[in-house]
């Protein structure tokens, strides 16, 4: 096989910023005042749970366009994908760059683990728990966090490829300092930014703000922000505005700017498509999930070839159904141990 390669074009893409901080620090004012730049086109704002759209309208010069939507995933991402749309439309036009806001990206994991806990009440263990006792802790099998995370990684991954300059705030505060064993280390303080925890990894720029110092550039994916990893503490910026961020600091230029070069990955073994299971492939996961012991389970194995084997669940799906298995015996083999203990 034949190396295929290309030069590096040395192009600053359009930036991914993140905004966050504590209550009252500016994030939302920040993104609002942006839209009245003469250096961008049309912005939309997607208010997620801070309610400040209609409000911030009235800082002098904005002129965002609220998004409406219902509050449901499907509806959310389905918007972003249309301003998508809109954004490569202006692009190739030549027309000023569009902006999307997303306020905030803290909701937005809120929103995605809110939808896991609600699909982990309906399984067995979970409902013969909250009959002993309603208060009790609803607990999230793992493949659901997967599925949040996936459906998170989805919007992420359109937000990096978006042709326009994307906005997200989310929000921040220092928390207690754990030790490996989870305890909290006394007199000791991290900073947490409260949503999906790769969050500030897929920005391109990373920005805190506070209502008592001023706004620092945490870091940076730039050649021009002068922010080496390792070498160079994060940069106050006294004069802080997203336009002098993103058009003077990091030098974007909207006449040569693209979109991250991300080919997307295809393992040769494709994990299947958690939102589009076969109907087998989802009763023997929500079967075990709802099997009481060991032997339910191993009925739940005994059903996977067969099922195959007539062509109503994939390889793929066969595999994550064993995977799920072989978690859940591990998880009853450990409580039972425990509970001779």
């Amino acid at each position: 096989m034949a190396i295929k390669t290309r030069k590096p074009t040395g192009v600053v893409p359009w930036p991914v910023v993140l905004l966050e901080g504590g209550e009252k620090a500016g994030k939302s004012w920040a993104a609002a005042e942006l839209s009245a730049s003469e250096k961008v086109g049309q912005t939309y704002w997607i208010d997620l749970n801070e309610g400040a759209a209609d409000e911030y309208g009235a800082i002098p010069g904005a002129r965002y366009l609220v998004v409406e939507h219902d509050g449901t995933w499907q509806d959310i991402v389905g918007q972003v994908a249309e301003i998508r749309q809109e954004a490569a439309r202006a692009a190739d036009a030549g027309e000023p760059p569009v902006v999307l806001v997303i306020d905030s990206m803290t909701a937005e994991w809120d929103l995605l683990k809110d939808w896991a806990a609600n699909r982990a009440k309906g399984s067995r263990s979970n409902q013969q728990r909250l009959q002993r006792d309603p208060n009790a802790e609803v607990q999230v099998p793992m493949n659901l966090w997967n599925d949040a995370t996936a459906r998170h990684r989805r919007l992420m991954t359109v937000l990096m490829t978006f042709p326009g300059i994307v906005v997200m705030t989310a929000r921040g505060k220092e928390v207690a300092s754990l030790d490996a064993s989870g305890r909290p280390v006394e007199g000791s303080k991290d900073y947490k930014v409260e949503g999906h925890k790769n969050l500030a990894f897929d920005a391109s720029v990373w920005v805190r703000l506070s209502r008592e110092h001023p706004p620092i550039v945490v870091g940076a994916r730039s050649v021009h922000a002068e922010i080496r990893p390792g070498v160079d503490k994060p940069q106050p910026m006294p004069d802080f505005t997203l336009e002098r961020l993103i058009f003077d600091a990091l030098k974007c230029d909207p006449s040569a700017a693209n979109v991250r070069d991300m080919t997307e990955m295809k393992p040769g073994d494709e994990s299947p498509d958690l939102d589009n299971l076969s109907d087998a492939a989802k009763r023997l996961l929500s079967e075990a999930e709802d099997a009481a012991n060991l032997d339910a389970l191993q009925g739940v194995w005994t059903a996977i070839n067969p099922l195959g084997k007539a062509g109503e669940i994939t390889a793929p799906e066969a595999e994550l159904v064993r995977a799920r298995v072989r978690a859940l015996k591990g998880q009853m083999t450990s409580e039972s141990h425990g509970a001779a203990a």
